[in-house]
């Protein structure tokens, strides 16, 4: 080929290019790299978030922003680095941390997003979803499905705190977002020991006869004294021979739907993981993002290339495929949510686990 010949050939592919991009067209051999790179290549960084500088914050949020229609709830989201001017901990998560001060009222709101409460500070919060009360403490997880209404009241003289996870950014980018509010007075100010969804869900192995499969749990509780006793006979049986864990000192439980035995909502997996003091956990990654926060203890967690020391309430992050190591100070327990029912109702989940070093 000539030196003319180039010249004409690379005048007209210039030319291609521009009538491309007049008619809003974009070639695949220019971008193929970036649409479909070798393994995935998420935009969240690994992040931590230390508690010890988050409840500061939202107490002093708490003196300063009053609690109503205006701001119907102090929820401090986290920003992932990786995601700059964006409220969102990764890509298809939400993650605040949310404080009701004493006797403030939360007003009743509901929404297309999926969301769940999981509780690190304080007693006595009464949380009404759909009408039935039910009550917040320290270690317990409740949900609140698509489109439930639900609204918070603080009956004590003490002030609440735990965190928010929604599936926010998820149900943007699909364009299926919607809000409204409920009514002003709240739907119940009964405080019962148990709310009705316990009362009918919440019995271990046992189903009520006549009642449909629902595509989220019908139980909105999930109480801490069941997690804790599931965690800690999982760890007593493994002291005695049996193959109960995870891997050696390490136990988990998925919170659940009683009626389908899938995850509690349908597009975040919530987990409660214990590692005894020392124990060390084998490289995982997992297609799929998730959050991690610090019920209690110490440790160490490296994600990808950042190392982070753990303590009571940090937050953290993992993105999708970054490999996770946990190592326990003393013995560590630690809340988990994740994206990952997307990607498996998706067909697109893929975990690797390595060996412990």
């Amino acid at each position: 080929m000539t030196i003319t010949q180039h010249g004409r050939e690379q005048k007209q592919l210039n030319k291609l290019y521009e009538d491309f991009d007049a008619m809003g067209l974009i070639p695949l051999w220019t971008i193929r790299d970036d649409l479909m790179p070798m393994s995935p290549c998420p935009q969240a960084l690994p992040h931590l978030w230390r508690w010890a500088d988050l409840l500061p914050l939202a107490e002093r949020s708490g003196e300063l922003v009053p609690v109503g229609h205006g701001c119907a709830r102090r929820a401090i989201a986290l920003s992932n680095p990786g995601l700059p001017g964006l409220p969102y901990a990764t890509p298809n998560l939400w993650a605040a941390i949310h404080y009701l001060a004493p006797h403030e009222v939360a007003p009743a709101h509901r929404h297309s997003q999926s969301a769940f409460r999981f509780v690190i500070e304080g007693e006595s919060v009464w949380t009404n979803v759909d009408g039935d009360a039910v009550a917040m403490r320290r270690g317990d997880l409740l949900l609140a499905p698509s489109w439930t209404y639900h609204e918070h009241h603080n009956t004590t003289d003490r002030p609440m705190t735990w965190i928010d996870g929604l599936d926010i950014p998820l149900v943007s980018r699909l364009d299926a977002s919607f809000f409204e509010f409920g009514l002003d007075t709240l739907a119940t100010c009964e405080t019962p020991k148990r709310s009705r969804g316990e009362r009918l869900w919440g019995h271990p192995g046992l189903r009520p006869i006549g009642q449909p499969d629902r595509s989220s749990s019908p139980l909105m509780a999930y109480r801490w004294e069941h997690t804790d006793a599931a965690l800690t006979a999982q760890l007593e049986l493994e002291a005695e021979g049996a193959s109960s864990v995870i891997e050696p000192g390490h136990a988990g439980v998925r919170f659940s739907n009683p009626s389908t035995g899938k995850d509690s909502l349908l597009t975040i997996r919530t987990e409660m993981h214990r590692l005894l003091e020392g124990a060390r956990t084998a490289p995982v990654k997992t297609v799929g993002s998730a959050v991690w926060q610090v019920f209690e203890g110490t440790g160490v967690a490296t994600v990808g290339d950042r190392r982070f020391e753990l303590s009571r309430g940090d937050l953290f992050v993992v993105p999708s495929w970054d490999e996770l190591v946990l190592e326990a100070g003393d013995r560590l327990d630690l809340f988990r949510f994740s994206d990952e029912p997307v990607y498996e109702a998706l067909g697109l989940a893929d975990t690797y686990r390595g060996k412990s070093a």
